[in-house]
């Protein structure tokens, strides 16, 4: 299968790595980053795992989307402001049958894309796996955890089972699912819990818990985010999303989280994808969603002032 990774950093690096082991396939990485990909050309991809660090070569990056043409899956790992503008850009390697799964955080990636390229043409999952940059052409596979996807339609395809063939093939644990959009809602009252407070307050993942009123907002803002999950007729995974944030809060007690650490490093984060979604959807459905109104106009200020 020939494959293009659209974003390659940490994690689309180290789907890339893993989907260039199995015969047959040819991956390619795109990123605009020239260090990064003319590290990864010259001396492999570079990965620590398990203690030990591992020498990826049987793949090519490149910033060039026309040089790779077209290709039969595409996933996309850039960060979810930036989806529109990367597919357009990368937009030689879709032909009429290129298949296009997102792996973002976030909602509004599946309609950007399906935009661009058509809705048929998309896919959605979810990865539990982490990753961190270190360098150009070198990553850190920081924890491991299931691979979801799936058809929009929540139909198991022949296309879908053959994509979670590859993936399997390649040493990623992956299940089909039949919906994969309360998966994505799933995750995404996760990271409404947990991404802005931490970015505002500078706190650990765990942290967030040994601080009542802290942990307050969270509550309210997971409950928002489940009133419009509900109004939107989402079905969601679990019974409790309140709890399974608190979970995962305990679970990846020191971490920063990805926005955190985009505010310490004065970057623009998802917040209108992540917070800011519930929003919006939640004016579409005719729902009032304070508490993530106040937590996106904050973590703007940091963007601002940082």
């Amino acid at each position: 299968m020939k494959i293009a990774i659209i974003g390659a950093g940490a994690m689309g690096c180290l789907y890339g790595a893993k989907l260039s082991t199995v015969p047959g396939n040819q991956v390619y990485l795109l990123d605009i980053w020239k260090e990064h990909v003319n590290a990864i050309n010259n001396d492999g991809l570079h990965m620590e795992e398990n203690g030990a660090l591992l020498c990826y070569n049987h793949l090519t990056a490149a910033t060039d989307a026309v040089a790779v043409g077209i290709v039969d899956l595409a996933i996309i790992f850039v960060k979810s402001t930036l989806t529109e503008q990367a597919v357009e850009a990368n937009k030689a390697v879709f032909g009429g049958n290129t298949i296009a799964i997102t792996l973002q955080n976030g909602v509004g990636n599946i309609e950007s894309i399906g935009s661009l390229i058509g809705a048929e043409n998309v896919m959605a999952g979810t990865t539990a796996h982490g990753a961190t940059m270190l360098g150009p052409g070198k990553i850190r596979h920081a924890g491991v955890g299931k691979t979801m996807i799936g058809e929009l339609s929540g139909v198991r395809s022949k296309r879908i089972n053959e994509i979670a063939e590859v993936f399997s093939a390649a040493g990623l644990e992956v299940e089909v699912s039949e919906n994969v959009l309360g998966l994505v809602w799933d995750k995404l009252l996760v990271n409404v819990g947990i991404n802005a407070l931490t970015g505002i307050t500078k706190l650990t993942n765990g942290e967030i818990l040994a601080h009542p009123e802290i942990e307050g907002i969270l509550e309210e803002a997971v409950k928002e985010g489940i009133a419009v999950a509900n109004a939107k007729g989402i079905v969601l995974g679990f019974t409790d999303p309140v709890a399974h944030t608190k979970e995962v809060c305990k679970a990846t007690a020191a971490n920063k989280s990805s926005m955190l650490q985009d505010v310490l490093h004065h970057k623009r984060t998802e917040i209108d994808m992540i917070n800011g979604a519930i929003v919006r959807e939640g004016k579409s459905t005719g729902l009032a969603t304070p508490v993530n109104q106040v937590l996106c106009a904050l973590i703007h200020y940091f963007e601002r002032k940082e």
